[in-house]
């Protein structure tokens, strides 16, 4: 896809943040015997990238407003435009040396995410899309959702809370109602990947609540572009507002989302 000049200052400020974690990441092996001293290295790699994001962004546009995770919201001179960065989503797989974590950049216009990135740097696959340009991997594969149309040969992802979240109950019964329905669950432990990987229907669908704008708002335009149905997971909900995010592919997504909903 020949993308705008928005989208290829957020892939250059992706790839330019992705050398800086991949760098970083390659340190991890030798701090694994402390705990502690590994989860500092994570949280300056963390912030290193985030540095450079925006710059990079920021720079570029500088009159657009910045939200990003574990920063005070900054509003731009344009009061309809802003980036929303996360610069390091799948911070305890990084930790734990596991190579499945990304950089997502969204760009928000009028309220509506009309550009996203989410860059898995470890494996150098860029995703990225645009409202009404479809879904892309790298330089040129569109993206699209799988054709399944059997729940019971379906794959699904979500992400399993961990204690400090309110909704383990409720994902601990999503999953007992899904699981003897499908083909499998996913927890791989980075939503914008999982959003990422519906898209080129490595999955067939996600869901997952108590999620920051941040984790969703690359990955869900990246799944509506790359056809699929995306919503709350409680029927009339707005996932960026919300948190709280399902999709699926068109032929999957009602039998999906009646499971996850059924009380």
């Amino acid at each position: 896809m020949q993308g705008s000049a928005n989208i290829n200052i957020m892939i250059k400020a992706a790839r330019k943040a992705g050398r800086s974690l991949v760098k970083d990441f390659r340190e991890i092996e030798n701090l694994q015997a402390s705990a502690r001293g590994a989860a500092d290295f994570v949280q300056r790699a963390d912030l290193a990238a985030g540095k450079v994001l925006k710059e990079e962004l920021t720079t570029a546009r500088g009159t657009y407003g910045w939200l990003a995770k574990g920063e005070t919201e900054i509003e731009g001179e344009d009061p309809t435009r802003r980036w929303i960065v996360d610069p390091l989503d799948g911070a305890a797989n990084f930790q734990h040396g596991l190579p499945h974590w990304a950089i997502s950049i969204a760009l928000e216009h009028k309220g509506r995410i009309v550009a996203g990135v989410v860059y898995d740097a470890a494996k150098d696959e860029m995703f990225y899309a645009e409202s009404g340009a479809g879904s892309w991997l790298n330089d040129n594969k569109r993206m699209r959702v799988s054709g399944r149309s059997r729940m019971h040969e379906a794959i699904f992802a979500t992400g399993v809370p961990f204690s400090a979240k309110h909704t383990l109950p409720a994902t601990l019964k999503d999953l007992a109602k899904l699981m003897p329905a499908c083909g499998g669950v996913r927890h791989w432990g980075a939503a914008s990947l999982n959003l990422a990987y519906v898209a080129a229907g490595r999955f067939d669908g996600f869901w997952q609540r108590e999620l920051n704008i941040w984790n969703l708002a690359a990955g869900s335009l990246l799944a509506l572009e790359g056809g699929a149905l995306v919503s709350g997971v409680r029927e009339g909900q707005d996932p960026l507002e919300s948190g709280a995010i399902l999709c699926a592919n068109g032929q999957l997504y009602d039998g999906f989302a009646r499971l996850i909903r059924e009380v």
